[in-house]
């Protein structure tokens, strides 16, 4: 990709504001609304620009991104140049004027090393999640929006051991890690080269003819969680993907209906073994009252009983504490923790 000429105002903005920490999100809902959020808190700034402007910014990133947003493809979906992923919607869809959200990368979020007290988690937690991936639990994050779940998955990911195989899928590229053998794909959307689309379905059932051992969906949404699920089940472990689910009760049912509208005719206690046998863990992300964003909630899959998933809370956010505290509770998969990943058995007495 060639990178965009930055003498545009717009681009002028975004450079500045790529220098200010704490900053998750940038919309301008028209040339002269603009707004950033900060800790979870949307603040007004004192930029204005003309159309021209915002008009010529939106061609020069569609072409960065080999893509096209006109009147005949409304809605674009790609990345800045540092990575951070943008949407734009266009008139006849958008009244009166281009609608753009971007949501930043955080380059100082690298890993669990170098961001202390990130999501809330004490040293302790970070240990079991290395442990976790280490071990080669399948693990499905999950939050509102906005909650950091593409974050949270990076630093995941980061941990993962540099003799494995890892395939990452999107419908935009937004993962961002460091691993010797990685291979990115991203769905194809309708774009300047091509008028062929290629779904997250596509690329989930190639991708087990690349010989992973690893494979990692950014955020299911629709057939392609049927596809992964079977993959877990049959031998690739440390899988992971995210789900847009504001609790972890909500994640499963989420995941249930995702099969039902991708026109399975598959009886729910089916789809239910499915999950239950597939996932380990559920991580779900949410915000505290001053906007920090956090682990809400760690969450185990057990098994089945008759018709119901199964599963026990493992940690849970303590307000106190101020951070994640331990249920009553050890994981069923303590041993694997221990023996695969290496966490102390008495980390849960």
């Amino acid at each position: 990709m060639t990178q965009p000429a930055h003498d545009n105002p717009v681009w002028k903005f975004l450079d500045e504001i790529a220098t200010k920490k704490g900053i998750t999100e940038i919309v301008i809902n028209s040339p002269k609304s603009v707004f950033v959020e900060r800790e979870g808190k949307f603040i007004q700034l004192n930029v204005s620009f003309n159309k021209n402007e915002v008009m010529a910014f939106i061609q020069e990133l569609a072409k960065f991104n080999q893509k096209s947003c006109d009147a005949d493809n409304p809605i674009l979906d790609g990345n800045l140049p540092d990575g951070s992923r943008i949407n734009i919607i266009v008139e006849p869809f958008s009244a009166g004027n281009p609608a753009i959200t971007i949501r930043r990368y955080l380059r100082n979020i690298k890993n669990f090393g170098t961001s202390p007290g990130v999501f809330c988690l004490f040293e302790k937690w970070i240990e079991f999640f290395k442990a976790a991936v280490k071990a080669r639990c399948n693990i499905v994050v999950a939050g509102g929006t906005g909650v950091g779940k593409t974050t949270f998955m990076n630093l995941l990911l980061q941990e993962i051991p540099h003799d494995e195989r890892v395939i990452t899928i999107e419908d935009t590229l937004e993962l961002n890690f460091e691993h010797p053998n990685l291979v990115r794909l991203e769905a194809a959307r309708k774009n300047l080269a091509s008028e062929k689309l290629v779904t997250l379905r596509d690329l989930v059932k190639n991708t087990l003819r690349m010989r992973p051992d690893r494979i990692i969906i950014g955020e299911v949404r629709g057939g392609e969680l049927f596809d992964l699920l079977q993959a877990m089940n049959t031998g690739h472990d440390g899988s992971m993907t995210s789900v847009h689910a504001s609790s972890t009760g909500e994640c499963i049912q989420r995941m249930e209906t995702l099969f039902l509208l991708a026109g399975f005719d598959v009886p729910h206690k089916v789809v239910r073994q499915m999950i239950s046998t597939a996932v380990d863990f559920i991580v779900q992300l949410s915000r505290s009252k001053d906007g920090k964003r956090m682990v809400a909630e760690v969450i185990e899959l057990t098994g089945m009983d008759g018709d119901t998933i199964l599963h026990q809370t493992i940690a849970s956010f303590d307000v106190d504490d101020g951070g994640l505290k331990i249920a009553d509770v050890a994981p069923q998969c303590l041993a694997k923790l221990h023996e695969q990943g290496g966490l102390p058995l008495t980390f849960f007495k």
